[in-house]
């Protein structure tokens, strides 16, 4: 609902746009009809466009005033306080004032005669009363694309302040040369210059945009990323706590890292959040980055970035509570490769942000990781070096944590890794057909999702056999229900784990909605793929049982509150100007940096007024999904590294800070996160020696 609404909006907003400056020439240029006849068909044309204009105003309105009844706040706020009124107020201006003398008009040239016009229907067809009104719904429409493409969310009665008075005063000065024109026309009959009037708003026009390009190119040049930027600096939030004004403020004064907030001892460096230094390590892992050509089961050629020469990197497998130590070599990525563990809770030293946790690995350099594996189930391990580039060409993999005990009695356990290779479509792995596998009947199988694609919505239907979800991102649900013609949905980076006992006939996991890409299983191997039924996505909003021990729940007292809203926006980036996808209407650098202190119980409103989904993720923490949509979440805790938050949705999410450093949160949609929409948590007393930046080789996204 939320989408169709806001594209209704959208439509009947640029109609307007076009209907406006339409209506608006159609009105200026009645006083220069020469006979009776054509001033009473272009003023009776007047009509449609009054008409027109209308409503697309009760479109827009319509719209607003729907979301306002169905949505948080921040979705209608500057819709309904700002667009709304911009529509509605124009086209009330034509009906009470342009209208009357429309018909007036129409009446008294009535005759459609060949006489040229008298003095009377001079003035009367350019009578500012009749005709400013069409002007100011062209420029009312002007205001209405700026503030569609440039909200003034978080929403501030500033932001519209300037824009209005511009409105205003350039709609005084219409009135004006309106009367001047009225006036012109009770002395003498005006003559219609095209070359002229084009002349002069081609003159008007240059002038506008030479005057406006002063702060445009200001901007854009302001927006550049700076050669060095330390992590450290940033638009801090410390968001809505208990904690006194003077408090909040002194540790702003030392959120650099200078010293605690306290101010009593000196900060803590990210590189001394490590991982243990010594110790023999259970297992450890050597992967190498290097350029290669690698053949697909299908025969078709990828040129990769790969670990190890294979795509997607080796499957790395572990216990829980075991040390691991694992050592990247960077062989011949130029662009430089670093190791994150994706929706594993590293130590910050380990989590591999360049540029924030470590220097990017440049070829011929090494970087060791040191770690525990303190949580069991399905991760997966990538480059945080120009991640969109590298994830894209190949550098990830599985990254799987089995409990201390294994589990009673046999289990087949498949990784299902998909992603989309250039040049040769969608696979698993590096397999873009259908996978056979000979699986026992009665034998428990594990299925472990992971999509690793970017900004798409990957879909996976089980048909042959009834499952259950037993985990999301890496953790266990409680109690989960079996489920039956159900479709489970990953925005890229989320992960499901999926059991079932293994029939007597053959189940397919489908990939997708076709018949081509997917894992067929049999007691044999063989056996038809069966046919997809019709099904409904599953929602994990109820799903499962409730556990007796709940850490927090939606009216727990938390320590911190913040509010993140995801939208679109035109804005600049790096010297480009284009619309961006923004965190509290901003891309990075100047993102908010939320600050937190170790051991606060923190809460986030996140709130997607944008048209696209943005699965967003924290790093070094879970969230504890509360609320969706206002809805309280129950059965099974949902904890969430990556949250799939897609259009008009609101989400309350929750963790403990418990795990200090600077961690970034970013969209999970490379492509969004390399335009800037990223962001830092970041604990009190903790600060970073490294930089991003142009002039350095890191470049996290």
């Amino acid at each position: 609902m939320y989408s169709l609404l806001i594209q209704s909006e959208l439509g009947a907003l640029m109609l307007f746009v076009i209907f406006s400056f339409i209506a608006a020439g159609k009105a200026s240029k009645l006083i220069y009809n020469r006979s009776e006849r054509q001033l009473y068909r272009k003023t009776r044309k007047l009509i449609f466009w009054s008409v027109s204009l209308s409503l697309l105003a009760a479109v827009m309105a319509a719209a607003d005033t729907m979301l306002a009844a169905s949505s948080h706040p921040l979705f209608w706020m500057d819709r309904l306080l700002v667009r709304t009124p911009l529509a509605l107020l124009p086209v009330l201006l034509i009906w009470f004032y342009s209208f009357p003398r429309l018909r007036k008009l129409m009446h008294r040239t009535r005759g459609r005669s060949e006489n040229a016009l008298d003095v009377a229907r001079r003035r009367q067809s350019s009578d500012p009363a009749f005709i400013v009104p069409f002007q100011l719904a062209a420029l009312c429409s002007v205001a209405l694309f700026y503030f569609a493409f440039v909200p003034p969310i978080p929403f501030h009665w500033t932001a519209v302040t300037m824009p209005a008075t511009l409105l205003l005063f350039v709609a005084c000065l219409q009135w004006m040369l309106q009367s001047r024109r009225n006036q012109l026309a009770a002395e003498v009959a005006l003559v219609y210059r095209p070359w002229r009037r084009r002349l002069t708003h081609t003159g008007l026009l240059l002038a506008v945009l030479a005057v406006s390009s002063i702060p445009f190119l200001t901007a854009m040049e302001n927006s550049r990323l700076p050669e060095t930027l330390s992590m450290m600096s940033g638009k801090t939030d410390y968001g809505i706590g208990a904690r006194s004004s003077q408090e909040l403020a002194h540790a702003e004064h030392h959120h650099t890292g200078a010293s605690t907030a306290a101010g009593t001892s000196p900060s803590i460096p990210v590189t001394e959040l490590t991982g243990p230094r010594t110790g023999i390590p259970d297992r450890k892992f050597t992967l190498t980055a290097e350029r290669k050509t690698v053949a697909l089961s299908s025969g078709k050629q990828v040129e990769a970035w790969t670990y190890n020469g294979q795509i997607p990197g080796p499957e790395l497998r572990m216990k829980e509570g075991e040390l691991i130590e694992v050592t990247l070599i960077n062989k011949d990525i130029e662009d430089g490769a670093t190791l994150h563990w994706h929706g594993l809770d590293v130590p910050n030293a380990e989590d591999g942000v360049a540029g924030a946790t470590q220097n990017a690995v440049m070829p011929g350099e090494t970087f060791t990781y040191r770690f525990v594996a303190e949580q069991t189930g399905t991760f997966w391990y990538h480059s945080h070096q120009n991640s969109k580039t590298a994830v894209e060409k190949g550098l990830f993999g599985a990254l799987i944590v089995e409990p201390q005990e294994a589990a009673a009695g046999p289990i087949e356990d498949i990784t299902v890794i998909t992603h989309n290779w250039r040049g040769a479509g969608m696979s698993i792995g590096a397999d873009p057909s259908v996978q056979r596998k000979a699986v026992a009947p009665g034998t428990a199988v594990k299925l472990r999702l992971i999509n690793t694609d970017d900004w798409v919505r990957q879909s996976y239907i089980l048909t042959g056999a009834p499952f259950k979800v037993t985990a999301i991102d890496g953790t266990d649900l409680t109690g989960p229900a079996e489920l039956e013609h159900h479709r489970l949905e990953l925005l890229t980076g989320g992960r499901y784990d999926v059991t079932f006992t293994m029939p007597d006939h053959p189940v397919f996991l489908r990939v997708g909605n076709g018949h081509s890409l997917g894992i067929l299983m049999s007691k044999d191997g063989s056996g038809d793929i069966p046919e997809r039924p019709e099904v409904t996505t599953f929602d994990p909003t109820h799903y499962g049982t409730s556990p007796a021990d709940v850490p927090f729940h939606r009216d727990s007292k938390f320590d911190r509150e913040f509010m993140m809203v995801l939208d679109n926006r035109f804005a600049f980036y790096n010297g480009g100007f284009a619309a961006y996808d923004t965190i509290n209407g901003e891309v990075f650098p100047n993102t908010p940096m939320f600050i937190v202190k170790e051991g606060e119980l923190v809460k986030t409103t996140i709130v997607n007024r944008s048209s696209v989904e943005h699965p967003m993720h924290l790093h070094g923490h879970h969230m504890l999904v509360l609320s969706r949509n206002n809805e309280t979440v129950s059965g099974s805790l949902w904890w969430s590294d990556t949250l799939d938050v897609a259009p008009g949705e609101t989400y309350e999410v929750a963790f403990r800070a418990d795990n200090p450093g600077i961690w970034m949160d970013h969209c999970h949609n490379l492509v969004h996160a390399s335009a800037g929409m990223t962001m830092h948590l970041m604990y009190e007393g903790v600060s970073s020696p490294f930089e991003v930046g142009t002039a350095t080789p890191n470049h996290p996204e």
